[in-house]
């Protein structure tokens, strides 16, 4: 069984910085691409950053030049530094893996319960 666990995420004020990150554990064959969405209260879910096992990464336009995401691929674990925080920040940030388990089959995406993250002004 294929689990994602994300640790990270708080309460910080406009300007500061937080790391949140996310481990994919269990019978996994590859992983494609991980990634971090958001989903900030009233509005829809939408994607953060992503990065392939090449590590090739793409950004929303909103956190371009202010979060980096990264990724081990050993370890099975993705990164997101976000640095100067706003508070249009604010949200439940998810992780996300687009990855093959090892009992086969297709590659299917799995999601991490998700982590709060509050910036105040």
């Amino acid at each position: 069984q294929v689990q994602l666990v994300e640790s990270g995420g708080g309460l910080v004020q406009a300007g500061a910085f937080l790391s949140l990150s996310c481990a994919a554990s269990g019978n996994i064959f590859s992983i494609v691409a991980m990634g971090w969405y958001r989903r900030a209260p009233g509005k829809q879910r939408e994607l953060v950053a992503r990065i392939t096992s090449g590590h090739s990464a793409d950004y929303a336009d909103s956190v371009t030049g202010r979060f980096t995401i990264s990724r081990d691929n050993a370890k099975n674990t993705v990164y997101l530094q976000m640095n100067s925080l706003k508070p249009e920040d604010t949200a439940v940030y998810y992780c996300n893996a687009n990855l093959r388990p090892g009992s086969g089959g297709s590659y299917i995406n799995f999601w991490g319960q998700g982590t709060q993250v509050t910036v105040s002004s």
